[in-house]
């Protein structure tokens, strides 16, 4: 078998949506698929057990934050990140190019790589492409990601176009170095918000032939619409055969309008970062479940929602758990808002197969963002 299998299931026919399966060495999922982020090796309040059963069948680590703590080579002596943590299904790893970007205030880049500050104890680091295959090699990942070059929003479009021209040579530098034939290793597409980068991007990228392509660079701050443009700009010229990753969003919104697009894989801590504050996903949009107008509303959550934490607890207690500073408030708000997403995945793709998606998401978004 190689690192992966993927293959094309059902169409929408009226978009570019699509349904698919992913074979990794560890499990196969239908896609399109949300992946909750597991940064540190856990997905913050959740233990493995519990990911399983709401749902997730397969999460994201990132190489530089486990690189840093606890090292990647501990990782490696317990047998690699599947042990380690306890996750018996698939795990993609992201290279540490999105983290080299959000820490630019300790960071310098060059062609070569980046050396950068630790944001823990300020001593100093080198990544290349060849250090960042070492490290999620031994994490043993059984999708990973090659090292590129982020840039925010807004940009000028000459540090654009070189941030495109060093991820290229990184991403030849990287297949390279990979040696781990049991991993699937994907180029990221960047670009910034420029249509033209984005397809010079793409086209460098497909002439190396990656098993899948990560859509890099996007939601960074930019608006909404020109995210989509973007996608809409890939989406045919995306190969069909191979998976397609939007990283790093996680909305309700933004998962359906990727699917529109083409897009198969996504991942982001929104869903989990916002539980913890308090913010709930509803059919309806998303609630604040600290508002003291739920200090009495012994629904659920989401009345829809089949997930344990709506089955056996209400908002009242729920508002209470987060008044008292409880931390199972906090773990009972993200399970449901990973449960949310996992039903928005499965929703949609039941809707492809029916040739409805383009109904589904929009009947979907009237409802979710009538009370946002």
């Amino acid at each position: 078998m190689s690192s992966i299998e993927f293959k094309v299931l059902a169409e929408d026919g009226r978009s570019y949506a699509r349904r698919g399966e992913l074979k990794t060495r560890r499990n196969s999922f239908i896609t399109p698929v949300f992946m909750p982020v597991g940064t540190q090796a856990t997905v913050k309040g959740l233990t493995t057990p519990e990911l399983k059963n709401c749902g997730a069948e397969v999460i994201l680590c990132n190489a530089y934050h486990l690189y840093l703590r606890p090292g990647h080579d501990i990782i490696k002596e317990a047998g690699g990140l599947h042990k380690f943590m306890n996750w018996p299904k698939s795990i993609l790893t992201d290279s540490g190019g999105f983290q080299v970007f959000s820490l630019a205030k300790l960071n310098s880049i060059d062609d070569e790589g980046c050396v950068f500050q630790s944001h823990i104890d300020g001593s100093y680091h080198q990544f290349t492409p060849e250090k960042s295959m070492d490290v999620q090699m031994d994490l043993g990942a059984d999708i990973i990601m090659a090292f590129d070059q982020c840039v925010g929003y807004p940009v000028d479009y000459e540090e654009a176009r070189q941030a495109v021209v060093r991820t290229s040579s990184w991403a030849e530098r990287c297949l390279e170095a990979h040696k781990n034939s049991g991993q699937a290793l994907f180029g990221i597409v960047q670009g910034n918000v420029f249509p033209d980068l984005r397809l010079d991007s793409l086209n460098d990228l497909k002439k190396m032939g990656f098993p899948g392509y990560a859509i890099g660079g996007l939601s960074v701050g930019e608006p909404r619409e020109d995210m989509y443009e973007i996608l809409d700009v890939l989406a045919p010229h995306l190969p069909a055969e191979k998976p397609r990753y939007l990283m790093g969003v996680g909305t309700p919104e933004d998962l359906l309008e990727g699917i529109y697009r083409g897009m198969d894989m996504f991942d982001c801590v929104f869903p989990t970062r916002t539980g913890r504050t308090g913010s709930i996903f509803t059919r309806t949009g998303r609630i604040n479940i600290r508002n003291a107008r739920y200090a009495r509303d012994f629904t659920p959550m989401d009345p829809n929602c089949a997930c344990s934490a709506c089955q056996n607890y209400s908002r009242a207690y729920i508002h209470h758990l987060f008044k008292q500073k409880e931390i199972v408030g906090l773990r009972l708000s993200s399970y449901h808002n990973l449960y949310f997403l996992f039903n928005i995945m499965e929703q949609a793709r039941e809707a492809i197969d029916q040739g409805l998606f383009s109904q589904y998401k929009d009947d979907f978004l009237y409802s979710y963002r009538g009370k946002m």
